[in-house]
């Protein structure tokens, strides 16, 4: 590592400060090209001169940095396929609990001779699992002897930072980058206008900038960090304003239902009633349509609180303005579902055209890649012409070849499921740009919409229609009881003597491609722990089958059927004429089969929260109460249990987002895999920041109003430029 003596500018390659090596690591390890980038790396935490790291709490297959002190240190002689061998292992400890480190081969002798007894260190590596513990393997380690020590002065104050590193790059190498470029603070343009700054009791950016890399005090943290979310707010919240602003100043056709019309006679047909809730949106988004520019509304709720039947009045209401309306949903099953239940539920109003069709009915087509080249045709000529006033399809629709007579809204299901380009090109398909409703069934908490969604008003559905039963959730301990296992398919065959069906779900399919991918795929800590690939659905079903539920009725339905064969199961399970439908997630969102009242979640731990909050879901859909169970072999102790712990313990998808988005980087929450570009997020946490959220958003949005160009703040635009690289700027563009 170099340091050229002068004083680096922010835009300036890391190569000339830190030298080509260095900069070569901090650019493929971390993703970190200039001077800048560097500065805005922040400390992950801190810890404090005697102080030990929570040994407890580590993360699984993470890379993590832990101040720890030796307690025991051996050395062990085996014998392996080359001979004689030796394997080191290390006791750390936090005075608590412990920590395991293993050195082999020619690895043994510095640390045999560095880590004795009571020394304490920083190390640095990936932690994983073996025989059930926590463990770290060839760990790279910095020692800490005592406050005189050159490594522990490489560090100014009583604080260590802890940086985000990886195998190639320890904290402690961070530090000493850091320390080259820090004077470089100095030069950073503030984005924060100095009214909002002096306002709020901010500090400035260069003393910020110093303060979070080399605080003294937890004070100079707190500081710094609150200057810091500021930014980070401020910029992104500014960024989603002008998004907003902008689509105000763009053109669209008003759409308002007709009083006698196609939304009235749905109405008027309907078997219950709405809730209140549902009412309450479908007024909002009616009030939307009728302006004369686009509506952009995010419509948000429970599973199972009735999304579907308040996008379809949505639907109705453009239809009878004259106008088309497009639901674009993530896959061929969803896709089919959703036209199987609105033709369902329109009856003789989506039979326009046929003989039979109400005078007032339109024509629902679906449009998915696997239809025959007939049917295609066909579809395609009623969008055309205007003859089909709905169409539920997949990214099918985005398609060159697909025309519309007048686009009138898009409805996006599952929004997160969609690349931004996709969504981008079937928006571009209207005349004029056409309204958008985009849907969620994962709930999202308050600060994540005003963050993720900004651009969009957002629409909460939080009551469940009457008549919805209540979900019983329990996790099932394979390996520790495995009676407990047999009971659960005992109690799947009881719901089917009692009239009822049954899902199980598994992670993965378990045919030849399945195989390929999974022989390809690194194991992770958890396939160590258990020894085995994740259950398949086809191993389950068979298993199942010939076992503890033979006699029952019981089919496979996967994502890589054949489509005709996929609609086929779903329809007869939907029919009952099958008791037990074994699947992928296919099933996750949008199935409605209302007799089928339990389910059975293999492996759950590899399902994330949301995912398991969607698939129980599918339960307690009708008048009989639903029963959910998750399966596991992980140990109790483990983060995976704890997880599934929090899914039994509560039916509220708000709360459950808000653990799930707790146990995520934020970057997942921003979508970044869509954007293309990092986060920008590196000290603003959605979850724990509502209030410097809300306020950020109130005073973008002041600023936006009375400067949209930010003609009067160069620095702020700066900002803009810099955080959201072109990427996310087309991302918000594209929203």
């Amino acid at each position: 590592m170099v340091c050229n003596g002068d004083v680096p500018a922010l835009d300036e390659p890391l190569k000339k400060s830190l030298g080509p090596a260095t900069a070569k690591v901090m650019a493929e390890a971390l993703d970190l090209h200039t001077v800048g980038d560097l500065l805005h790396h922040y400390p992950r935490r801190y810890a404090e001169r005697g102080e030990l790291t929570t040994l407890s709490d580590l993360p699984l297959d993470e890379h993590v940095t832990v101040v720890a002190q030796v307690s025991d240190a051996r050395v062990h002689t085996f014998n392996g396929a080359k001979g004689r061998g030796q394997r080191l292992e290390v006791t750390i400890t936090d005075g608590y609990g412990r920590l395991q480190l293993v050195f082999f081969g020619k690895g043994v002798h510095k640390p045999h001779h560095d880590l004795l007894p009571g020394t304490r260190a920083m190390f640095s590596g990936k932690v994983s699992l073996f025989n059930r513990r926590l463990q770290l393997a060839h760990p790279a380690y910095e020692l800490l002897r005592g406050d005189g020590d050159a490594a522990v002065d490489a560090w100014a104050g009583a604080l260590i930072p802890i940086y985000p590193a990886t195998t190639k790059l320890e904290s402690w190498k961070i530090a000493k980058a850091v320390d080259a470029v820090l004077p470089s603070a100095a030069d950073a343009v503030d984005p924060l206008p100095a009214a909002l700054r002096e306002g709020r009791g901010l500090a400035e950016l260069p003393d910020a900038l110093r303060l979070i890399h080399r605080p003294r005090t937890q004070a100079d943290i707190a500081a710094a960090r609150e200057r810091l979310k500021w930014d980070e707010a401020f910029v992104l919240q500014v960024a989603l304003a002008r998004r907003r602003h902008a689509d105000t100043q763009l053109p669209a056709v008003p759409r308002r239902p007709a009083a006698d019309g196609l939304l009235a006679a749905f109405d008027a047909r309907l078997p219950f009633t709405l809730t209140d809730g549902q009412r309450k949106v479908s007024q909002e988004i009616f009030d939307d349509l009728a302006t004369d520019h686009p509506m952009h509304r995010l419509l948000q709720g429970e599973v199972g609180s009735g999304k579907t039947m308040v996008a379809l009045r949505a639907m109705l209401a453009v239809v009878d303005a004259g106008g088309q309306a497009a639901m674009l949903a993530p896959t061929e099953v969803l896709a089919q579902q959703h036209h199987r239940s609105v033709t369902e539920m329109m009856g003789e109003l989506a039979e326009g055209g046929m003989l039979g069709g109400s005078e007032k009915a339109t024509k629902v087509v679906l449009l998915t890649g696997s239809m025959g080249a007939a049917a295609r045709r066909q579809a395609l000529l009623d969008l055309v012409t205007g003859e089909a006033g709905i169409v539920i399809g997949t990214h099918a629709l985005i398609e060159d070849k697909v025309k519309f007579h007048d686009l009138g809204l898009v409805v996006v299901d599952e929004q997160h499921r969609f690349g931004v380009e996709q969504r981008d090109a079937l928006r571009g398909k209207g005349k004029q740009p056409p309204h958008l409703l985009v849907m969620t069934a994962t709930p999202i908490p308050r600060t994540v919409a005003m963050t993720v969604f900004g651009d969009l008003e957002t629409s909460v559905l939080d009551q469940l229609p009457a008549g919805r039963s209540p979900i019983a959730s329990h996790v099932v301990p394979a390996a520790d009881k495995p009676h407990f296992l047999a009971r659960a398919w005992e109690r799947v065959r009881e719901e089917v003597e009692g009239g009822h069906q049954a899902y199980v779900v598994c992670p993965r399919i378990g045919d030849e491609e399945d195989q390929k991918k999974a022989a390809k795929r690194k194991p992770s800590a958890e396939d160590e722990a258990e020894k085995r690939p994740p259950l398949a659905v086809l191993d389950v079903a068979a298993q199942l089958a010939a076992g503890p539920l033979a006699g029952l009725r019981i089919a496979a339905l996967h994502g890589r059927m054949h489509p005709d064969d996929k609609d086929d199961v779903m329809r007869r399970f939907a029919a009952g004429e099958l008791d037990v439908l074994v699947a992928t997630t296919v099933i996750e969102v949008g199935v409605n089969v209302p007799n089928a009242t339990a389910m059975v979640i293999m492996d759950a731990d590899r399902f994330g929260v949301s995912q398991l909050h969607q698939l129980r879901g599918r339960v307690g859909r009708g008048s009989a109460p639903g029963l959910c169970l998750l399966v596991t072999e992980m140990p109790e102790a483990s983060p995976a249990r704890q997880r599934l712990g929090a899914v039994a313990a509560t039916l509220d998808g708000f709360e459950l987002s808000r653990i799930d988005l707790e146990q995520r980087r934020e970057g997942d929450v921003l979508g970044q895999a869509q954007s293309g570009a990092r986060s920008s997020l590196r000290v603003l946490a959605v979850i724990d920041d509502e209030e410097v959220i809300a306020a950020a958003r109130e005073e973008a949005t002041a600023l936006v109003l009375a400067d949209p160009d930010l003609d009067a703040h160069p620095g702020l635009r700066t900002a803009l430029d810099a955080l959201l690289s072109e990427e996310r700027e087309e991302y918000l563009e594209k929203g």
